[in-house]
């Protein structure tokens, strides 16, 4: 009898002393939290690549537009094209998942070396640079905004 009251004492010890019944609850809860963070991050990150490939498809798009609306442009509305109305073109394209206000579009016309002003003339050159500020936002991170920032250039056709 002796020797099966102590055996109940002492699993009755090592059972209060290595009790872990709540650890398992943090552990999960800490590495869950970590976890989220983490995948939440990676789709941050996917979202600013997939709006890296928008604004450099804008770029390209807005230098196309104004490349055909030269000062010999004939057949469209918008001929002879300013930045105000590449601006408006732009932010028309609408892309999923792309908010048109954190648009911005500068372009800038270049001379030909025979050429005089205006500069929209065939073999003048346009250049245009569109920038997206990107809210990025992963927990436990502050808040930032990135600039995306693509430039494209071509010369003009009409």
């Amino acid at each position: 009898m002796n020797l099966t009251k102590s055996a109940r004492l002492a699993y009755s010890r090592t059972r209060r002393i290595g009790s872990e019944a709540g650890s398992t609850l943090v552990e999960f809860a800490v590495t869950f939290a970590v976890m989220s963070a983490m995948l939440i991050g990676i789709m941050e990150f996917g979202l600013a690549v997939y709006t890296y490939n928008y604004v450099a498809e804008t770029a390209r798009e807005a230098t196309r537009y104004a490349s055909v609306r030269g000062s010999k442009c004939s057949g469209f509305a918008d001929c002879n094209i300013d930045q105000g109305g590449l601006l408006t073109f732009a932010q028309g394209l609408g892309y999923p998942g792309i908010s048109a206000s954190n648009l911005s579009l500068s372009a800038n016309w270049t001379c030909s070396p025979a050429d005089t002003a205006p500069c929209n003339n065939p073999t003048d050159s346009v250049q245009v640079t569109v920038n997206y500020t990107f809210p990025l936002a992963i927990p436990f991170v502050p808040k930032k905004a990135m600039t995306i920032t693509s430039t494209s250039q071509m010369v003009i056709s009409q």
